[in-house]
């Protein structure tokens, strides 16, 4: 019989537990609060949309002028190159114009050089055969030698000429 009682006892606690009601606790939320939450949520998220929208636009704003900085260095780069190339073609220039002045000058110098000499030998000539001192084989040797010193100097003249060409067409 204890043990009935016992086993009854038992049985009844369980049955109790099994068809015990549950208590949820709910939290009762007012409507009106309930609207102003939903406000300011909608509220923050509009705010967060038009921030981000702010930010995409800020960045490619931003994007953008990185962009022209970039394509107005390119082009500063780019004719400061062109400057120098021309300023370098300039000195290139002026150093052909220098050289060529100096081979006139060069070419002068020795004309006049090779115009004294045949002078000195046309005088010398003119001297011994006035002392009569060469033999005819002598003096044809030495009018052979002035005729190539009159060949000298005409290509000299031509080489003058053709340098002053060259001047003229550089400058």
């Amino acid at each position: 019989m204890k043990i009935r009682l016992v086993l009854i006892t038992i049985l009844l606690i369980s049955f109790q537990n099994f068809f015990a009601q549950e208590v949820s606790s709910t939290q009762v939320l007012d409507t009106v609060k309930a609207k102003i939450l939903d406000l300011e949520k909608q509220k923050r998220e509009q705010g967060q949309e038009q921030q981000l929208k702010a930010d995409k636009l800020a960045l490619k704003e931003k994007e953008k002028a990185e962009k022209d900085f970039k394509k107005q260095q390119n082009k500063l780069e780019k004719d400061q190159k062109k400057l120098e190339k021309k300023k370098r073609q300039f000195e290139k220039q002026q150093e052909k114009i220098e050289k060529a002045k100096s081979n006139v000058e060069k070419y002068q110098k020795r004309l006049e050089r090779e115009q004294k000499n045949l002078e000195k030998r046309q005088t010398k000539l003119e001297k011994n055969i006035g002392k009569r001192k060469l033999s005819p084989v002598e003096i044809e040797r030495e009018n052979v030698n002035i005729t190539k010193q009159q060949l000298k100097i005409r290509v000299l003249e031509e080489d003058i000429e053709n340098a002053q060409k060259k001047l003229k067409k550089l400058r």
